[in-house]
């Protein structure tokens, strides 16, 4: 990504993803500027998943149950 910017759309995020996998592939050094464009591009992805995809804790009684059914 040439511009850093709030992830809005569920097309920026596709894009910002796509560009996370580049720069992860690309091993940056530390210290470098795409360290820093990872780091930031991470915390926007973070933060726009947060809102558009919550993770929501489980019920303790239906978990306990699941870890159950997984043992028999």
């Amino acid at each position: 990504m040439s511009h850093l910017k709030i992830i809005k759309t569920n097309a920026e995020h596709q894009a910002a993803l796509a560009e996370l996998v580049r720069l992860l592939d690309n091993d940056p050094a530390e210290g470098s500027k795409e360290e820093d464009e990872l780091e930031v591009l991470s915390i926007l992805v973070e933060q726009y998943e947060a809102v558009n995809y919550p993770l929501e804790s489980p019920d303790p009684v239906a978990a306990i149950r699941f870890r159950m059914e997984q043992r028999a």
